[in-house]
């Protein structure tokens, strides 16, 4: 049988998800990877986040709310000891000016995240005390309605720029790819994409990679960004396949994030 799987984004934490039946995949044309350099502010919320679990080290992305909170997946989170957070550079190692490190070992895990699924991938983390705003560094928007379909989204991160390369990208990068029905991905990876994913798809090769997991995925509104998904997983088949990349939709978890955080901007 022909069997389609995602992994998580994070190489130490990998979960496959099995197909049930197969069914013909559909070409998508090529995948992610690439994508455009950020300039220095273009994505003030964007932030680096580096995790120290009680046995392992690995990277993420997550997006800053308000301004002593980031959002970032679950698994990002999980098992979690201590979290070294760089915000305000679009850079992983340079002294851009407005650049800020802070370290923590507070988060927030969803109660109802399952680490065998993925199913409610998603996480916060607090910081020991707020940071101050600046042209480099603000905090990304909550979404004002349920993400659409074949909506035109950016994602972005620092991850892997090829599946054969296992660095990090030292610079921020970002790509505009395209959502597609949660029906349309199930026909790839199965019955366990639940209403709480979305798919989306790039152009040219581009999309999602290892080392993105955590990372925003926003549309923009005017000058603003609205965080409506956190990047979650990719095909096992690889980043540059065929398939398309799944995200943790925000709008479902909006009550969540405003009980935990007390941010009225969420109400």
């Amino acid at each position: 049988m022909n069997r389609h799987q995602i992994i998580c984004l994070c190489a130490s934490f990998i979960v496959y998800i099995y197909k049930v039946e197969a069914i013909p995949q559909r070409d998508y044309g090529a995948r992610i990877i690439g994508g455009q350099v950020a300039y220095a502010g273009q994505f003030p919320f964007a932030a680096a986040v580096h995790v120290q679990t009680t046995d392992s080290k690995f990277f993420c992305g997550g997006a800053l709310t308000g301004n002593d909170w980031v959002i970032t997946a679950g698994h990002c989170v999980y098992n979690g000891v201590l979290f070294t957070i760089q915000l305000g550079s679009n850079h992983l190692e340079s002294d851009d000016p407005g650049r800020v490190t802070i370290a923590t070992s507070t988060y927030i895990l969803h109660p109802d995240f399952n680490p065998d699924t993925i199913e409610n991938d998603i996480g916060l983390i607090k910081f020991r005390r707020p940071v101050d705003y600046n042209i480099y560094l603000g905090p990304v928007y909550p979404p004002e309605f349920s993400l659409q379909d074949d909506a035109s989204v950016y994602a972005l991160g620092w991850g892997q720029t090829s599946d054969t390369d296992p660095e990090l990208s030292n610079e921020l990068r970002f790509l505009l790819i395209r959502t597609i029905s949660n029906a349309e991905c199930r026909m790839i990876y199965g019955d366990q994409i639940t209403d709480n994913m979305v798919c989306a798809i790039g152009n040219y090769n581009e999309g999602t990679c290892i080392g993105d997991n955590g990372g925003p995925l926003v549309a923009g509104y005017g000058k603003y960004y609205a965080l409506v998904g956190v990047a979650s997983f990719v095909s096992a088949n690889g980043c540059e396949s065929l398939n398309p990349s799944g995200y943790t939709r925000t709008y479902p978890y909006l009550e969540w994030i405003q009980n935990n955080t007390r941010q009225d901007e969420y109400l």
